[in-house]
């Protein structure tokens, strides 16, 4: 097994500082997308977090959108459920705002503050399974947890 990175270390802290029970697990295979991360937790794509980051087109912060690996953002409706149009932005701008690399994102332990939507969608699970701050790691939560500890707003994504 690699050593453990800093970008993972951060997401174990901020899980702890929240008194997370569940555990980060890694992989020995890449879990940079939705269908890896779902083969490697053997669960449901649509039980899968894709944390996608985008810019506000207005004031250049970031968005943190949570969507089930089975759906893709439908921009122009999230932009307007949010109040504010989103631009995709590159993989500098995602390491500059999250300190995490695309593939690895994770919804807790960012460098930086993320204002959070999650997709709807999720709550048909019980459990879901997020990235822990490198496409080898993921780790299980309850969506209800991860919208309060993201402080974030329930939207339909698509």
């Amino acid at each position: 097994m690699a050593k453990i990175t800093p970008s993972e270390t951060r997401v174990a802290k901020a899980l702890a500082a929240i008194d997370f029970t569940g555990n980060i697990i890694y992989h020995d295979v890449p879990t940079t997308t939705a269908i890896q991360a779902a083969e490697a937790a053997e669960c449901d794509v649509s039980q899968i977090v894709k944390s996608l980051i985008f810019e506000g087109a207005e004031n250049g912060e970031p968005w943190l959108i949570l969507v089930s690996g089975a759906n893709r953002v439908h921009e122009k409706r999230v932009g307007r459920l949010l109040g504010e149009k989103l631009k995709r932005c590159d993989a500098d701008y995602v390491r500059s705002k999250t300190g995490f690399a695309i593939g690895g994102v994770s919804p807790v332990g960012a460098i930086g503050e993320l204002r959070t939507a999650i997709d709807e969608s999720l709550f048909k699970h019980t459990e879901i399974w997020c990235a822990g701050g490198s496409p080898r790691s993921v780790f299980p939560i309850a969506p209800e947890t991860l919208m309060k500890i993201t402080n974030a707003q329930k939207i339909c994504v698509t």
